[in-house]
């Protein structure tokens, strides 16, 4: 499945305000390309780059998945780990170039199967391996890739 690209009109960090209550000191785009990187300003307390780069991931990931469709499209238990990660320098620019892999289930699916677990889960002739199996077929694999601008941090 495609989903669409989130688009920024110079308003990213508004725009996670606005999403998540969330005050990052972040600029640029949803970070789909080098020119559409976003741009790392300052770092929360105690956090790591990468724990914002992690972060900044997730938020795209859910905006995509999940708060940009309509009920019967939408994602959840999305989950999204690192896989990959190069550091670059392109014209005195550093970049992090990550890719992550994300897996989720259809929503509605999802709470379908939450509901089998609670209601047959050690109950007689529940195959909980066939369940687990189900679920992960069900489950949507793919790989995405964010580009982060760190040339602010120290």
């Amino acid at each position: 499945m495609q989903f669409k690209q989130i688009k920024t009109q110079n308003d990213l960090k508004e725009m996670i305000q606005a999403a998540f209550d969330l005050a990052l000191d972040v600029d640029g785009s949803w970070g789909y390309t080098k020119e559409e990187a976003t741009i790392l300003l300052s770092l929360p307390e105690n956090t790591s780059p990468k724990q914002l780069q992690h972060t900044l991931a997730s938020m795209r990931t859910y905006l995509e998945m999940h708060m940009t469709l309509s009920e019967e499209e939408r994602y959840g238990s999305i989950n999204i780990t690192e896989k990959q990660r190069e550091s670059l320098c392109i014209n005195q620019i550093n970049y992090d170039k990550v890719t992550y892999r994300v897996q989720a289930i259809n929503e509605k699916m999802y709470a379908i199967f939450i509901q089998e677990y609670k209601e047959m889960y050690g109950k007689e002739g529940f195959d909980l391996g066939a369940h687990f199996q189900r679920r992960e077929e069900a489950t949507l694999k793919r790989e995405i890739t964010y580009w982060f601008d760190t040339s602010s941090l120290k």
